[in-house]
């Protein structure tokens, strides 16, 4: 009967009785009990849904990614561990196709940002990729992933790195591609958005603060000395090998994927690490690094490594990849540069100290000597910049070596404070609105209210401390003592508060101002996000551009010590944020994250036994317009 049926649908179909759509949704309902034969349906009706399938699905981001790869033998090292070139292809990837969801059009590598491995990954479990898009600018986007491994058989879950990479899309030759804006749905993609344009901003200036760190360093290569242990010429670790660019290799353009490039690269740093060692090295972090150029299928890649330094118990290997074409035509081009960190593991899996290395003379000292200079920077990137803020001391040492990375702390830390959702209001008093929020061991404050300025003159009124104690009576004084660069500057302020011990409190404080990212999706206004009903925005104003930024934070200064005649106070995170509402009008907020010395006096105000915090306010209103127009007159 089966086989009469078949044959009576397949002799329908060849004479156009019926399509082959048809004969599926036939089947389909068959299958489901449903005897009844296919009906022609009439132009434009369509097919009822039931409602359990037309329930709305919950918000997801267009740009994500999601990718699971089991790890099978052929993906590892001789120890039966996941090969970092091999992750490295399968991360590139990833990012790749969220940036292409986004963009429309192809997409290259164009940047990494450091990576830290935190585990190894065994044959058998499962690497769980996760990429989506942070952030639009011009051409170029930030694209975040998170990587992380699940062990089938015991359910366990566990973070291996986060990453950040930055791709460019591609266009028809000569023309540009001007990416659409993204609008970030969740409180933590709001936090990514707003901080993409910071991490940005520290891209571009890593290669100034390495040049710096080495010209206040001395010129002499000082050698490291340890017992029993003999230095090897860095020449031994030197590594060069050669791939030809296959279509596997390349994308749909023919332009060599970032991962793949990545991967061999990896492949050669190993090898040199190796030869210093004698053994298996483990990768344990990636500095960040950008591509130079493309290539293509059919070019040759030339992969270059040696051991620029080994410390006591880590290495880095500088590892280099140039293109050239068959004919070998002109110089070699230079694609791309990384520098990679390897340990290497005893049984119990503690790193073992390493032996020395003696650089050569000319490059190999400059390359020794910037190996120290960059540890020191990833130290300090890795101390202040990936850490939680909660793990972050109040006051950090500020130095040459590590502005580039407070300054980001500073900024990124208040925008992750504005970006926060679950704030409540507390009080409100005419115009000035304050709001409280409490989360894990902080209790942080918002005023806010609107002002009859424009944005640009309130930021540059707001972020001079020096003219706070015009407005704010608990300043008394506050000075420069270091101008950093244009957007950031150390003051050491003083209170007119009294602390328990009767003094008054002194601060040293790093201000950061930032002013709007012209390129990228406009930040929302927080208010817009956690007002109460009745209280929020009209729907025009949601969609406001990035925010003016002053950012406030505690550093400690070698020249300016706690003195006897003070009591040193400290600020974690604290600032304004300024939002054109008008050509003529603002919003204009302050953020506080209050810390124990603080926190009764924000308790006072909150409860409604003090009023200073609305008075004060009232007070920078008033400031602000009686000013704007003598700011406009020094523009």
């Amino acid at each position: 009967a089966n086989l009469l049926l078949s044959r009576c649908l397949l002799k329908m179909v060849k004479e156009n009785i019926v399509g082959p759509e048809e004969i599926l949704g036939f089947c389909c309902r068959g299958l489901q009990g449903s005897t009844s034969p296919p009906r022609a349906w009439k132009p434009g009706e369509q097919e009822e849904v039931p409602k359990a399938m037309a329930s709305p699905l919950p918000a997801h981001n267009p740009t994500e990614v999601q990718m699971s790869q089991l790890v099978l033998p052929c993906h590892t090292n001789h120890r039966g561990e996941l090969s970092i070139g091999q992750l490295l292809k399968w991360i590139d990837t990833a990012a790749c196709l969220s940036a292409e969801r986004h963009a429309g059009c192809p997409c290259v590598t164009a940047s990494m940002d450091d990576i830290y491995f935190e585990h190894t990954i065994s044959v058998g479990q499962v690497v769980n990729i996760k990429a989506k898009v942070n952030r639009a600018f011009n051409s170029s986007m930030e694209v975040g992933i998170q990587v992380s491994y699940e062990d089938l058989c015991s359910g366990k879950h566990c973070s291996i790195c986060k990453a950040y990479a930055t791709f460019v899309a591609q266009g028809t030759p000569g023309s540009k591609v001007k990416l659409k804006p993204l609008t970030p749905q969740t409180e933590e993609e709001k936090i990514e958005h707003s901080i993409a344009a910071e991490r940005r901003r520290m891209r571009l200036v890593h290669k100034d603060t390495l040049k710096d760190l080495l010209n206040r360093s001395p010129r002499e290569t000082e050698l490291e000395t340890r017992d029993g242990s003999v230095a090897m010429p860095a020449e031994k670790t030197r590594v060069e090998s050669v791939e030809l660019v296959l279509p596997p290799h390349a994308n749909h353009q023919g332009n060599t994927f970032g991962g793949q490039i990545m991967a061999w690269m990896e492949n050669v740093a190993t090898i040199a690490a190796s030869r210093l060692c004698h053994a298996h090295p483990t990768l344990r972090a990636i500095e960040m690094f950008h591509f130079r150029g493309p290539s293509q299928v059919g070019d040759r890649l030339v992969l270059k490594a040696i051991v620029n330094n080994a410390f006591k118990n880590s290495m880095e290997v500088g590892v280099c990849a140039e293109a050239y074409g068959q004919e070998m035509s002109g110089s070699r081009r230079h694609i791309n540069s990384a520098f990679m960190t390897f340990v290497v593991l005893d049984q119990e899996g503690r790193p073992r100290t390493l032996p020395m290395v003696a650089p050569e003379p000319g490059d190999g000292e400059r390359r020794y000597r910037e190996a120290s200079a960059r540890k020191k920077i990833r130290l300090d990137r890795k101390y202040v910049v990936s850490c939680k803020q909660t793990e972050v001391p109040l006051s950090v040492p500020w130095d040459q070596s590590n502005k580039v990375y407070l300054s980001y702390n500073n900024v990124s830390a208040l925008k992750t404070l504005v970006a926060k959702t679950n704030w409540t209001l507390a009080r409100e008093k005419e115009k000035v609105r304050m709001y409280t929020l409490e989360e894990d061991k902080f209790l942080s404050f918002r005023i806010e209210m609107s002002v009859h300025i424009a944005a640009s003159r309130a930021f540059l009124l707001l972020s001079d401390l020096r003219r706070r104690h015009e407005w704010d009576s608990h300043y008394a004084s506050a000075e420069i003592v270091q101008q950093v660069d244009d957007d950031d500057m150390i003051y050491h302020v003083v209170s007119q508060t009294l602390s328990c011990e009767n003094k008054p409190q002194d601060f040293v404080i790093l201000a950061s101002r930032r002013k709007p990212c012209s390129k990228g999706y406009p930040s929302l206004p927080p208010t817009s996000l956690c007002l109460p009903a009745g209280l929020c925005h009209s729907p025009g104003s949601l969609f406001l551009r990035d925010p003016y930024v002053v950012a406030f934070r505690s550093v400690t200064l070698p020249t300016h010590p706690a003195s006897a005649s003070f009591t040193r106070g400290e600020t974690l995170c604290s600032g304004f944020c300024i939002w054109p509402e008008a050509e003529e009008t603002s919003k204009v907020a302050y953020y506080n994250q209050a810390t124990p010395g603080y926190l009764n006096y924000v308790t006072t105000n909150v409860a409604g036994l003090s009023s200073n915090f609305c008075a004060t306010f009232e007070a920078c209103e008033r400031f602000l317009l009686k000013n704007k127009e003598d700011l406009i007159v020094r523009l």
